[in-house]
């Protein structure tokens, strides 16, 4: 009687886990043909198209937050100050406060 081989089939190796995440959108279909012929004329994949989109919508968001804080800081400097000021200003805002504990000492005195 021959012997049994001993040899075992290969072990199925499990896939490397995906790095990206996948997700299912819906479009319209007018909006979905307008998708798929701009990747098909790029040749890109709908997922590196969409990836773009993503990146180009994020940049708009950002620069519209940027604008808005641009603005909101403008309003916090009224008067213009620069740098330089900064010690000028202190010096005066010390004084005024020393004249005011001075002040009322001598009320309470």
């Amino acid at each position: 009687m021959p012997a049994k081989s001993s040899t075992k089939p290969p072990r199925k190796t499990s896939p490397k886990p995906r790095k990206s995440k996948v997700f299912t959108i819906s479009l319209p279909p007018d909006l979905a043909k307008r998708a798929e012929a701009i990747a098909k004329s790029e040749s890109r994949t709908m997922s590196e198209l969409f990836r773009d989109a993503f990146r180009a919508y994020q940049a708009t968001q950002t620069r519209e937050w940027l604008d808005e804080l641009r603005a909101y800081a403008a309003t916090r400097n009224p008067h213009g100050y620069t740098e330089k000021d900064i010690p000028r200003l202190i010096k005066e805002v010390r004084a005024e406060m020393r004249a005011q504990r001075e002040a009322k000492v001598r009320r309470a005195g």
